[in-house]
């Protein structure tokens, strides 16, 4: 009966480790994905930036043509 008893505590301790650990998991994986989605707004700001840049740049070369 103690044996038991020590074994489902046991079961009990280590399933509670398991569940933290996958929450935590599920949580940086989400902090992750914000991040890189936050990247991939920030790249496109730039790319158009660029873009806007380049014309910029080109627009005097018409001119003078």
């Amino acid at each position: 009966m103690f044996r038991l008893s020590v074994f489902s505590l046991t079961v009990l301790v280590l399933a509670g480790c398991g569940a933290e650990t996958a929450t935590t998991a599920a949580t940086v994986g989400a902090a992750k994905k914000q991040e890189i989605e936050q990247g991939k707004q920030t790249m496109e700001q730039v790319q158009q930036k660029v873009g806007e840049s380049l014309q910029q740049m080109q627009s005097p070369a018409r001119a003078a043509d």
